[in-house]
């Protein structure tokens, strides 16, 4: 188990910047001059870390990820930064408050120069303590485990609906995407009905939510966050409007809610507050959820057992679900900065202001914590994947987000007993947020319980 000490020292003072160029300086200084022949290169964590940012390393990061256990549960990668795989040294991390995000360290010059940081920074996801404890517990509220379970209903409608639409377009054996038509619909359904987002505008999200989310990937060229950039201008522009909207006229949804609550002015919520969090609502709102339905599916149709299995009644969905997020999680990797001196991890020595890639995805594989990590067993008696994260940082709607899957996949498999792949499906080209792009299926052959 780590173990975190904590010395007197003085605050953290503030890095600059936690994710990208400093990042992919370090990996250079530390890698440098070392490029060969597999066989020549060196085990370390620059290297994997380096290998992990290539095209081959975003497409499958589990042979690295095996790698980097060999290494141990946290190693240096130079220039301040550490990768931590293992599942014990993540899970106190992410619980400490001796460790915060990283994007609370960047500076206000740093984001003004980026749309996407200013936006985001003075979200529930990129600040520390006082301010994200203000907050998380003003929008914690509408979230409330209780509240989830009341939209179980809604959410089942949603499902038949966009099942019933995709029966209409496959009916003839055309290939429909299931990701287009179905992994997004369903989640950016659900969120725009809480938050009160009209019916007409909730297909400019996908795209808006992939330019947006570049801003957490680790990235070499700042050029990269341009994507995230124009998304953030333009979801700024959006939630200004529909906030003035319910200013005029309130209704029963969060939009509305989280207005009054900065209306009051007793300082509760700023006004970038306001929209900050309103657009991680949206975009976190289906994103992960779009991606736990798509690596759910390719795990189906990889394993012709867990179907029948699930099929016959005898599957646990819920078991399903959470070996899912355990061998493909949504989210891979997240990253914290020391804030205090004296710490240590692992009996590694972690200096204040080091930076740390918590690597989630290699956490839900640890053989330390998981007997023969790699394989797919939702039999499991030892769960609790990191996928959603833990402690204050834990993701908001992971309730939701795991009910919406709950809902759907035995209705999709009930439905269409045929449902086959169409063509290969297609990953997106990113590390920290895993998930397929496109994924093409059949559901012709159709049933209807």
């Amino acid at each position: 188990m780590p173990v975190v000490r904590k010395q007197a020292g003085r605050p953290a003072r503030r890095q600059e910047p936690l994710r990208g160029p400093t990042l992919a300086a370090s990996l250079a200084q530390a890698y440098g001059g070392r490029r060969g022949e597999p066989e020549e290169t060196p085990l370390d964590g620059a290297t994997v870390a380096m290998e992990l940012l290539s095209p081959q390393g975003r497409i499958d990061p589990y042979p690295l990820y095996a790698k980097a256990h060999q290494l141990g549960p946290i190693s240096s990668i130079g220039g301040g930064w550490f990768i931590a795989p293992g599942y014990a040294v993540v899970n106190q991390v992410l619980r400490s408050l001796e460790f915060g995000v990283t994007g609370a360290e960047i500076s206000k010059e740093r984001r003004d120069e980026h749309a996407a940081l200013t936006l985001l920074a003075p979200s529930i996801l990129e600040t520390n303590p006082p301010e994200h404890t203000r907050m998380r517990s003003l929008i914690g509220s509408v979230f409330t485990q209780r509240r989830i379970a009341t939209l179980e209903p809604t959410i089942a409608a949603a499902v038949d609906s966009l099942l019933d639409k995709l029966a209409e377009s496959g009916s003839d054996g055309t290939p429909v995407d299931f990701m287009a038509d179905f992994a997004f619909q369903l989640p950016v359904t659900v969120i725009c009905e809480m938050l009160g987002v009209p019916r007409s505008d909730r297909h400019r999200f996908r795209a808006l939510a992939a330019g947006l989310t570049t801003a957490l990937e680790f990235m070499p060229d700042p050029s990269g966050l341009e994507p995230a950039d124009a998304a953030a201008r333009e979801l700024a522009q959006y939630f200004t409007a529909l906030t003035a909207e319910r200013r005029a006229a309130r209704r029963d949804d969060l939009v509305s809610a989280l207005v009054a609550a900065r209306d009051t002015e007793d300082g509760r919520l700023s006004e970038a507050e306001l929209l900050a969090n309103l657009a991680l609502l949206l975009v976190a709102g289906f994103e992960t959820t779009t991606d736990l339905l798509g690596n759910g599916l390719g795990v189906l149709f990889s394993r012709p057992e867990t179907v029948q299995w699930l099929r016959s009644g005898r599957g646990d969905v819920a078991a399903f679900i959470e070996e899912v997020l355990r061998c493909e999680s949504p989210v891979q990797l997240t990253s914290r900065v020391a804030l205090t001196d004296g710490l240590e991890l692992a009996g590694v020595p972690i200096p204040r202001g080091s930076r740390i890639i918590l690597m989630l995805g290699a956490a839900n594989r640890d053989p330390e914590r998981f007997q023969d990590p790699d394989r797919f067993d939702p039999a499991r008696t030892t769960m609790k994947p990191l996928s959603f994260g833990v402690g204050a940082h834990v993701c908001l709607g992971n309730g939701l987000a795991r009910l919406e899957a709950a809902v759907a996949f035995p209705r999709l498999l009930s439905r269409f007993p045929g449902l086959a792949p169409a063509a290969s499906p297609t990953r997106r080209d990113r590390l920290v947020l895993r998930g397929y792009e496109t994924f093409p299926v059949r559901v012709a052959s159709t049933s209807r319980k």
